[in-house]
């Protein structure tokens, strides 16, 4: 196996310490098919069977293992020098993400349990480390069959098909450790504040002293507030001497300084708000229409894992360069690094969890999908580039159930009193209960056909939905077209397994006046404030993006940059 380090840079922008430790790199690994291997007590061994480059998932090549049929369970090993210095406070043990249930043991002593494949979690081990040599071991288990558990794109069959795609099992983002004072700050939130040129900040500590904060933009202070906290909870107001604005295309971003005793800590916000009027979705204000793109964060060699932060830059880039000025993240939750790219670039994007996989047809959904997706909106809530979340997407009949509508209105609820800054889309598509904005997936491919779907809409009258049946549209709520497109254009002409929606042009001719009468349609609709395209990239066998599943574009960019970026009839 090549190398032992692997994506170094620091997993966490928008709470930033000196003091880490990046544990990414070779671990000892081990499968077990059989989930017998707690009762074996593998904790207390001294290394594994097997190498694994962590933070690379066992299925994927990165991973120096490549091994796709299920694993219903695996464990990692890997240990670890500490210094007196690092354990003068506390010790703090991080994952980026693991699919599905972490356990942890410190030393051979349990550290913590974590349930939820997409969401960064920790556990303070202080407690069970010493100077010196320490051993870390991980279990985590995996069913994505289970109807229990979120699993998104993740393939249900043993071969990848259709829509659905390679498995992830086991760590999938980077592990590392964080050196913390006993006093420190637990959370931050950023409530921006336009009109008065003002932000507020809200935070969490742990222990009694002063909290200051000081603003920078581009380097220069334009800003700063201090307050005495004693139980916890500490409110800061900052007037800003100059304001900038975070907009589609412009990633303005302020840089805060935090300090609370002897703790320091390193963040940023966007001065950004979000407010629906009528059928408007407005951003800071003004209509801008948004040109989504479908991203569903799959990379060749490391499946859910980037392989370098460069890569997840890029494609922020290539969706740009064809004119879409945001994405629907689609079917996973994105790490924290790829959403810090979004913040700095004016990248508009959509918060989703990967809901596939949950049988939400009975009311315990609640337990197995909630605290996961509560999870991800706390770590998430900071990120100026979301404007807005999507807990479930196309709620379709579970084994010949229907979905529990009470479940999604929870979910829908919670979402809301937990951010009330940014709208929620109940279930994207299908089938809506309760939403801020009502939404459609259409993969007509005649662009005729889709022209007069939506042209009474167009003129003022009713929204056509080809799923009243099980759903009403809502009248008088911001309306957008979330998934459309999808044509199929495998530039392997070999590949008898690809897969598209609909019949695939003949010529590439033939491709792009598809693309631009279907793209056309909804542009010149007055009362549409975006559209999704399907989708960016091919992901494996899925062949209906506008570049390779290995990122080369199939036909000249530029032509669906200006198709996607000319103005909109609701930006007029």
């Amino acid at each position: 196996m090549e190398g032992n380090l692997a994506r170094l840079e620091h997993p966490k922008p928008q709470m930033k310490r000196e003091q880490w430790q990046n544990l990414n790199g070779i671990w000892d690994f081990a499968f077990d098919f059989g989930s017998s291997g707690v009762e074996r007590k593998f904790y207390e061994r001294d290394g594994l069977d097997q190498k694994i480059q962590v933070p690379f998932c066992p299925e994927s090549k990165l991973s120096g293992i490549g091994y796709q049929d299920f694993i219903p369970a695996v464990w990692y090993q890997r240990k670890i020098q500490l210094t007196a210095e690092q354990l003068k406070g506390r010790v703090r043990l991080h994952f980026g993400a693991v699919d599905y249930e972490c356990h942890v043991w410190v030393n051979g002593q349990k550290a913590g349990t974590h349930k939820g494949g997409y969401v960064s979690f920790y556990f303070d081990i202080t407690a069970h480390v010493r100077e010196g040599e320490n051993v870390l071991t991980v279990y985590a288990k995996d069913d994505t069959r289970s109807g229990k558990q979120c699993k998104g794109k993740q393939s249900s069959l043993y071969y990848s098909n259709g829509c659905d795609y390679t498995r992830t099992t086991g760590i999938w983002q980077t592990v590392w450790l964080e050196f913390m004072p006993d006093s420190y700050i637990e959370k931050v939130y950023f409530y921006p504040n336009i009109a008065e040129s003002i932000v507020t900040i809200r935070a969490l500590t742990v222990g009694e002293g002063i909290l200051s904060a000081e603003v920078f933009y581009a380097g220069e202070c334009c800003g700063n507030a201090q307050t005495k906290v004693c139980a916890g909870n500490a409110t800061l107001t900052i007037p800003l001497s100059s304001l900038h604005l975070w907009e589609a295309g412009h990633g303005r971003l302020y840089d805060v300084k935090f300090a609370f005793e002897k703790d320091c800590v390193e963040s940023y916000f966007g001065m950004r708000e979000i407010r629906l009027d009528g059928e408007h979705f407005l951003i800071n204000g003004k209509p801008v229409f948004q040109r989504l793109v479908l991203d569903q964060g799959f990379y060749p060699e490391g499946i859910y894992t980037a392989p370098s932060d460069e890569a997840l830059q890029q494609d922020i880039k290539l969706s740009m360069n064809a004119g879409f000025n945001g994405a629907r993240l689609h079917q996973k939750i994105f790490e924290e690094r790829f959403l810090y790219h979004c913040d700095r670039m004016g990248y508009l994007v959509w918060g989703e969890q990967g809901n596939w996989g949950l049988d939400y047809s009975r009311p315990d959904g609640v337990k197995c999908f909630l605290p996961e997706w509560m999870e991800a909106l706390d770590r998430d809530f900071n990120h100026p580039a979301i404007i807005g979340w999507c807990p479930f997407n196309e709620t379709w009949d579970y084994e010949g159930r229907k979905q529990d509508d009470e479940l999604l209105t929870i979910v829908y609820r919670m979402t809301k009193l937990f951010d009330s800054t940014r709208p929620c889309i109940d279930t994207s598509g299908n089938f809506h209960v309760i939403t801020d904005i009502y939404d459609l997936h259409d993969y007509e491919q005649n662009p005729t056909i889709f022209a007069a779907s939506y042209e009474e809409f167009a003129k003022g009258g009713p929204l056509t939905d080809r799923r009243q049946e099980r759903q009403t549209p809502v009248k008088g709520i911001p309306v957008f077209i979330s998934e459309y497109g999808g044509i199929k254009w495998d530039i392997n002409s070999e590949n008898c397994d690809s897969w598209g929606y609909g019949d695939s042009p003949q010529t590439a001719d033939e491709y792009i006046a598809r693309y631009k009468g279907l793209t056309d349609v909804l542009l010149d609709n007055p009362h549409m404030f975006g559209f999704c395209y399907t989708q960016l990239y091919d992901v494996e066998q899925e062949v209906n993006g506008l570049y390779t599943y290995d990122r080369k574009p199939k036909m000249d960019i530029e032509i669906f940059r200006k198709i996607n970026s000319r103005e909109a009839a609701i930006e007029k």
